[in-house]
């Protein structure tokens, strides 16, 4: 590890990883795997708990804000690990001269994505510090939901295995795109939006109709090739994607092209990966694209038993290549 910190430290990758293995993980005795939410046994009660911060750049994007962006993040945080999220704290860091209107917009946009939600912000604090000293507005958000009956250990994986499909709600890399074009002023021949969205309704009702769920993970910093590289470190077993199955719109593939961009690298605020039994993938998959932020649905690979916690990757043109964690940030400050 570097002597100080850089913003690859804060990317979701192998760095941020190891930031927070040798420094916090040790220290505050955490337990491995590390996961989107802690799942607490309180009198009985299993109750998830989980917690984040936003910085975006900038605060308002297409398809959201970094108000929108907090609740959703909470949200798919505790919903990704089974549980029915509940309440939710918003902590704000404001920079001295930020706008009264700008503010009411931002927490008017918490406000409606709670209600879609279904949850209620309950708390919060607000600090306020000298112009300079922050860039616009920080939020900090904390999150508590009831655990579902049945999928306590769903975020360690404990019961994936060879076979299993892999199966993603939708196009991926447009958050991240689209934060890029609203920062850079980017024009795109068509729109890219974000896919900024609560799925707590959508995993519900997987979760209602098909047993075979043995993993979720929303896919924000980091991407797809983060996830799928934690997922293989946990279960010891390889993994195949197929390039042609991955789900990419074209102005987000184009950009790519462009700028040089591994588009399963890129971040994401409205997909999730499901790791899923081989018998019940398409009652997943009917379930998924029976709803609106599943409807582009696609199995994209499945676990291997190769003796190896590798992810190759099938490409379009006939190859293969080893996909890696990344080790810092495409873009930084998108989430």
């Amino acid at each position: 590890m570097s002597e100080y910190i850089s913003l690859n430290h804060g990317s979701g990758g192998s760095l941020a990883g190891k930031l927070i293995r040798n420094i916090f993980v040790k220290r505050f005795g955490m337990d491995e795997p590390l996961t989107d939410s802690a799942v607490l046994k309180e009198n009985g009660l299993l109750l998830a708990f989980t917690t984040d911060s936003y910085v975006v750049d900038p605060i308002f994007f297409p398809g959201g804000d970094i108000g929108k962006l907090a609740v959703c993040g909470t949200v798919n945080d505790l919903s990704v690990s089974g549980a029915m999220p509940k309440y939710i704290s918003a902590s704000f860091i404001i920079e001295e001269g930020f706008s009264f209107h700008d503010l009411a917009l931002i927490a008017d946009s918490m406000s409606s994505e709670a209600k879609n939600a279904g949850v209620r912000i309950v708390t919060g604090d607000t600090k306020v510090v000298e112009k300079g000293k922050c860039d616009k507005l920080f939020i900090n958000t904390s999150g508590i939901g009831m655990m579902k009956s049945g999928f306590e250990t769903i975020s360690s994986a404990m019961n994936v295995k060879p076979g299993d499909k892999l199966i993603i709600n939708g196009p991926i890399g447009n958050h991240a795109i689209a934060v890029l074009g609203a920062r850079k002023e980017l024009t795109f021949s068509s729109p890219v939006t974000s896919d900024c969205a609560s799925l707590n309704h959508l995993i519900n009702n997987v979760l209602e109709e098909c047993s075979e769920i043995h993993f979720m993970r929303d896919l924000t910093r980091g991407g797809l090739a983060t996830v799928l590289n934690e997922l293989a470190d946990m279960i010891f077993s390889g993994i195949i994607i197929n390039e042609s199955s991955v789900p990419i719109e074209e102005p987000v593939k184009g950009l790519c092209e462009i700028l040089g961009f591994d588009p399963l690298c890129l971040a994401n605020e409205g997909k999730v990966l499901f790791v899923v039994g081989n018998e019940g993938h398409q009652k997943v998959l009917d379930v998924l694209r029976s709803h609106p932020l599943g409807k582009y649905s696609e199995v994209i690979g499945e676990i291997v038993d190769n003796g190896r916690n590798m992810v190759i990757l099938n490409t379009a043109i006939g190859g293969r290549r080893i996909i890696d964690m990344p080790s810092g940030m495409q873009l930084p400050r998108i989430c």
